[in-house]
């Protein structure tokens, strides 16, 4: 049972090497690591050598999605783990994903996260994907409880931290290198979902993320892909689906950038999904594997997703985004 590490970076030297020396105090250490370099400017590739990974130097930065490809790619492990360049593993976080995914026959499993500046504050645990086709990612910025304290099959394993069998890339897929960054994992676990295969959420595994560390979590950049890559997800999977939850859930989102100033950047980047709906989206992974799923199957993954945030939200506090959106749902 072998596992390595895929790390995509792009610049951020300091949190390289951070990372790379938090790995080497794994319980279980990664057989493999390896750094896919962006383009970076500051010498990270080198840096990296230095510590020991296996670097992929890319000419230019690609996106996150077109980095884990590569680094998939070069994977020969069974189980590949995926890291963003700002988290901290506690000493067992390995050890325990893998003890866990092999014990339950898991395709892939996740823990939880907390952030690095208030380890009593939720940063992420697994991802649920509404009828509007946008993604909370469960329990973000909310207290640390109990209820994020039990194991569960889960659909989305967010790609912050997360191991998958590598075999899992072959009968899905690799990540569609269309979306570049942002909601390429939700779509990755959409299709893990509609092909029955699940994963499993470990909270003993714990993480520590910075969150948002090379752009910033309300950076333009950052709003306009997310914004853009919402209606990438509706022309995926939401034809045939109700419209009034699509326009409700993305009109609301876009308030949401709006309270962050970020008004334009929102409206750039639907613009820029529907220009790329009419003319059709090019699919630019290598490995990417289309398979057509029926609106009743996806209508059905859809309603238990949503259903599951709304039993999160009810027992830890509904968010304002989440209340409205669903006061309009009964409307």
């Amino acid at each position: 049972m072998t596992v390595a590490a895929v790390i995509p970076h792009w610049n951020r030297r300091d949190l390289l090497a951070g990372l790379l020396d938090n790995l080497k105090q794994q319980t279980r250490p990664f057989d493999d690591v390896i750094v896919v370099d962006n383009g970076s400017c500051d010498g990270s590739a080198d840096l990296a050598g230095r510590a020991g990974a296996r670097v992929l130097r890319l000419e230019s930065n690609l996106g996150f999605a077109a980095a884990v490809n590569k680094g998939i790619q070069a994977a020969s492990c069974k189980w590949v783990a995926i890291l963003n360049n700002d988290v901290t593993l506690e000493a067992g976080w390995n050890e325990m994903l893998l003890h866990e995914a092999e014990r339950t026959e898991a395709w892939f499993a996740t823990g939880k996260a907390l952030t690095a500046q208030n380890a009593e504050c939720i940063d992420a645990t697994f991802d649920e994907i509404a009828r509007s086709g946008c993604a909370w990612r469960c329990g973000a910025g909310k207290a640390d409880a109990p209820i994020w304290n039990k194991s569960r099959v889960i659909r989305i394993a967010p790609m912050t931290a997360a191991l998958f069998r590598r075999s899992l890339f072959d009968e899905i897929g690799l990540l569609d290198e269309g979306f570049g960054s942002y909601l390429e994992d939700v779509d990755f676990g959409i299709r893990c979902a509609l092909a029955g295969r699940s994963g499993i959420y470990v909270p003993q595994a714990v993480a520590y993320h910075r969150g948002s560390s090379t752009l910033g979590r309300w950076n333009k950049d950052t709003v306009r892909w997310i914004a853009r890559n919402q209606v990438v997800l509706a022309r995926k999977y939401l034809h045939g689906q109700g419209l009034w939850p699509i326009m409700a859930g993305q009109l609301l989102w876009g308030l949401v950038a709006c309270r962050h100033g970020r008004a334009l950047s929102y409206v750039r980047g639907k613009a820029a999904g529907l220009r790329d709906m009419a003319v059709g989206l090019d699919v630019r992974s290598p490995g990417w594997k289309y398979r057509k799923y029926t609106p009743e199957a996806v209508r059905v993954l859809l309603e238990e997703s949503e259903r599951t945030i709304f039993d999160l939200q009810r027992h830890t506090g509904f968010d304002w985004y989440w209340r409205i959106y669903f006061w309009m749902l009964r409307r």
